[in-house]
């Protein structure tokens, strides 16, 4: 089979369609329990708004769409995700052969997609809107060297869809193609393309998507920005000097953990020609090493601009994915034989990422035995089959204390409208209905009382303190030892008040 893709480097994308396609199956194999982001898109699943917090909407717009179709299932949060994985190295693979003439190179950089550690580790434990980014800047490579190659109406159209998706799906990717547009300045042939009368329609269907989310982070300024400040460490009491060499410290120790890989694996694949790879120069190596460089150094600037003193790999990937690309563009200007190099890049990246993701998917089954359980551990489908079996039927509505709690419930309980008291992520609660199912739980304890945010809530909807009878519910973890118990507090309500609040108990979005 690597003999065939070596002389058939296409091919290529047919094992990456298998590699995701196994991704899919090991995740619906390794837990009925829900991570972190992947319980935010089960609960926000449920509303279509112009925004839902700090992170752009398109994924969860994406994410409404295919649970309309499909149902809120631990299968449609995982096969949006992989699917837009496929389809980022898919539009990366087809931008690649838009500027390498070498098809075998073309494969390469696809591959190397695989190999930055937020691809093939991240996305398969916990990411979403990165993903969505992700297949944003790839569409936009694609779109963008295909305009600057072959310009046509049609190339600069989908160039705007491709920025306008990008940035509604993370804010920092406005940043790529801001540096891809300086990266072409210095080359008269391309610049050209910058004053073309067709960019016109690339501004229009730009602006097209994005205009209804920037209206409302107008109004939302403080949600959309405050999460992401503060996980960058700006709100630390410290000097200007005493954050910036923190600051440009954690940048380049982000930038190293995700080059790594594939920077060593290309040098492995081609070690023997490395001195003539790194004298190659070429158009587009310059275009997009550029545009690589002026990323990184927008995001260093910002980080001395607003203090910021922590990054992660995460946040710098869809920059970093054009390392694969640039590596190729260096090795195909060198003019070095490639005739026999993708069955060992293949071997080399396949190993890593196929080995990753067994481990990744083994640790909900692996770790309880040795008494280390995690969130996949958490046994919410039994909760959800003890309550329902003593009560005899589903919930017509459930609270829970925090999106992890809703958004799993939210999966197991499909016709119920599930929602969190307080949470801006979804609209403000006007109603209740019965029969309601309100559940909490302070990770594995369930002490009575209830919390007060769901209380205070009951209150303002109308329901008497009376009918609040709280049980505690300790279960057997999953995949974990008989003596371990995870415990839930609930309580059941078959005909809450319907009385109207004097005030929202969620700010809107």
């Amino acid at each position: 089979m690597l003999d065939v893709v070596n002389r058939r480097p296409n091919l290529v994308i047919a094992l990456i369609a298998g590699y995701f396609l196994l991704c899919i199956v090991l995740r619906l194999s390794a837990s009925t329990s829900l991570e972190i982001d992947e319980s935010e898109q089960a609960y926000v699943s449920q509303f279509l708004m112009l925004g839902y917090g700090s992170q752009p909407p398109f994924y969860n717009w994406l994410q409404y769409g295919l649970t309309s179709l499909l149902g809120p299932s631990i299968a449609t949060m995982t096969l949006l995700k992989n699917g837009l994985l496929f389809l980022s190295c898919l539009f990366y693979g087809l931008a690649a052969r838009e500027v390498l003439g070498d098809r075998r190179l073309a494969a390469i950089a696809a591959i190397g997609v695989l190999a930055l550690p937020p691809i093939f580790l991240l996305a398969q434990r916990d990411l979403s809107h990165t993903v969505a980014a992700l297949f944003g800047v790839s569409l936009f490579l694609y779109a963008f060297l295909r305009t600057l190659m072959r310009p046509t109406l049609f190339a600069y159209a989908l160039t705007g869809l491709a920025v306008g998706i990008g940035v509604i799906s993370k804010y920092n990717f406005a940043i790529v193609p801001v540096a891809a547009v300086l990266a072409i300045l210095p080359e008269p042939k391309l610049r050209a393309r910058l004053f073309d009368w067709r960019i016109l329609a690339a501004v229009a269907v730009c602006a097209l998507i994005a205009l209804p989310h920037g209206f409302w982070i107008l109004e939302n300024l403080g949600v959309a920005s405050n999460n992401t400040l503060n996980e960058m460490g700006t709100a630390q009491d410290s000097s200007f000097l005493s954050k910036a060499l923190k600051g440009t410290i954690a940048l380049a120790t982000a930038i190293f953990r995700g080059a790594a890989i594939p920077l060593a694996v290309f040098a492995l694949v081609f070690r023997r020609d490395l001195p003539a790879i790194w004298r190659a120069d070429g158009l587009w190596t310059r275009v997009v090493g550029r545009t690589l460089v002026l990323c990184l150094s927008a995001v260093l600037l910002i980080m001395l601009v607003v203090g910021a003193t922590h990054m992660r790999e995460k946040w710098l990937v869809l920059f970093l994915v054009l390392l694969p690309l640039y590596l190729a563009l260096k090795v195909e200007a060198s003019g070095v034989d490639t005739t026999l190099s993708v069955r060992p890049f293949l071997l080399i990246v396949g190993f890593v990422v196929v080995t990753t993701l067994m481990v990744v998917s083994a640790r909900a089954v692996v770790r309880p035995w040795f008494g280390k359980l995690s969130r996949l551990s958490i046994p919410y489908s039994t909760l959800v089959d003890t309550v329902v079996q003593q009560q005899g039927r589903e919930p017509a509505m459930v609270l829970a204390t925090d999106k992890l709690v809703a958004g799993n419930l939210r999966t197991r309980l499909h016709s119920a409208n599930v929602m969190v008291p307080g949470n801006t992520s979804g609209p403000p609660i006007d109603h209740l209905a019965g029969p309601l199912l309100v559940v909490w739980s302070d990770d594995g304890k369930a002490d009575a009382p209830p919390p007060a945010q769901l209380v205070n809530a009951l209150k303002a909807l109308g329901v008497p303190e009376t009918e609040m009878k709280p049980q505690q519910l300790p279960l057997p973890y999953l995949h974990g030892k008989q003596q371990d118990r995870y415990s839930f507090g609930y309580f059941w309500i078959d005909d809450p008040s319907r009385s109207a609040p004097t005030s929202s108990l969620s700010s809107p979005g």
